[in-house]
């Protein structure tokens, strides 16, 4: 059952990104529609695939790359959606949700590493710690989509080039609006994912902080999204300094998690 839901998720991303990019090419209300209803269809596919797998592991599937870059997938389009339905800005869907499907390919990619939970993993800090992360990642993904976005209309704009890929992107207001919003949700997520991340520790090391890779690397993007947030509430950072930052710190975000997903602190 979890395998058949989770071909008919690749196969609803699929289609959903296809749809998304054709939206860039041509206008039309019903491509958009069945982008947005692919994309919906293919996020419950995906939680039922997610759901039914932890019912038969007895835990949220989260201890192994192959499950973390599902759930990450997951975690992205569920944001995306949110987002979506609250700015009504269809073209986010071209810039994010190939990236959920380039996540969840990478994941059926990978061996299953089938294994007994790890008793420091059998701990609710653990789950609770984990989750905060993921919804942390996923707005922060969405910043890094807007902010290519914000890039391409920015160069439009100051080149003068008005052509159909101009006339399908929001204004930089409503771009630079959506960035702020995943700010401010995904750096209070992450905030307190580190925090909880930190009380995990001292219960399976005896230590609140250990400075191993993990640590080391989740302080390092705390650090950038606070700079990013405090420059956009203290100085006006906006425009295209905040939306580099924002890739800047997507780019540290993939790397962190591909590299050091085995650490103890994850």
């Amino acid at each position: 059952m979890t395998h058949m839901f989770f071909i008919l998720t690749v196969a609803l991303y699929g289609c959903a990104t296809a749809a998304y990019l054709a939206c860039l090419v041509r206008t039309s209300p019903l491509l958009t529609s069945w982008a947005g209803r692919l994309a919906v269809a293919g996020f419950i596919a995906h939680l039922l695939s997610t759901i039914h797998l932890a019912s038969r592991l007895k835990y949220l599937p989260l201890t192994n790359m192959q499950e973390s870059l599902s759930f990450f997938s997951l975690a992205i389009v569920g944001a995306f959606i949110f987002f979506e339905r609250r700015f009504k800005v269809t073209t986010l869907g071209s810039f994010v949700v190939p990236v959920a499907l380039m996540m969840l390919i990478a994941s059926s990619s990978l061996h299953p590493d089938v294994r007994q939970l790890h008793p420091v993993l059998q701990t609710n800090w653990f789950w609770f710690h984990a989750l905060l992360a993921f919804a942390s990642y996923a707005c922060f993904t969405i910043a890094a989509g807007v902010a290519v976005m914000y890039l391409i209309q920015r160069y439009f704009l100051k080149t003068k080039h008005f052509g159909a890929l101009f006339q399908k992107l929001p204004s930089l207001e409503t771009m630079d609006e959506i960035s702020y919003r995943c700010l401010t949700i995904g750096f209070p997520l992450l905030t307190v994912a580190i925090i909880s991340g930190s009380i995990w520790s001292e219960k399976a090391t005896g230590s609140y902080w250990i400075w191993d890779p993990k640590q080391t690397w989740s302080l390092i993007i705390w650090l950038i999204y606070a700079a990013l947030l405090h420059g956009r509430l203290t100085i006006g950072w906006r425009g295209k300094r905040a939306a580099i930052l924002s890739i800047l710190g997507f780019i540290v975000v993939l790397i962190t998690f591909l590299s050091m997903k085995h650490s103890i602190t994850w």
